[in-house]
């Protein structure tokens, strides 16, 4: 199964930027993509994760997964965020051990939000 990483392009992490200068929000984006995707993680460039206050931000969800939102990265945290991301991909439930996660994504999560209930529609 597919897991989804979204990053947050549009985050300026409390920068004041210049006319056409690139936001700290997509210089996560393109480190992550340089760093290698890992094997069944789908990167996609999201306008925004509302984490405005907390730096620039990354989320992980997948069907019937937990999903997490990550905050007060920058590019330089782009490997640990390809670990973080291929751990979360080999964990079922998307519950990855504390120990086993990398240490960024120990101290600077910002929500942990459970799986979404799926509710059989009603009988006709």
């Amino acid at each position: 199964m597919t897991v989804t990483l979204h990053v947050c392009i549009t985050c300026r992490a409390g920068q004041t930027l210049g006319e056409g200068e690139t936001t700290p929000g997509k210089r996560l984006h393109g480190a992550i993509l340089e760093a290698g995707v890992p094997e069944g993680v789908n990167v996609v460039p999201v306008e925004c994760l509302s984490a405005c206050s907390q730096g620039c931000s990354v989320a992980l969800s997948a069907p019937g997964r937990w999903s997490y939102v990550y905050g007060r990265l920058s590019d330089a945290n782009a490997q640990d965020v390809v670990a973080g991301a291929a751990a979360y991909a080999a964990a079922p439930d998307g519950l990855v051990p504390w120990r086993s996660r990398p240490e960024i994504f120990r101290k600077q999560s910002l929500a942990r939000i459970p799986p979404i209930a799926v509710v059989p529609e009603a009988a006709e």
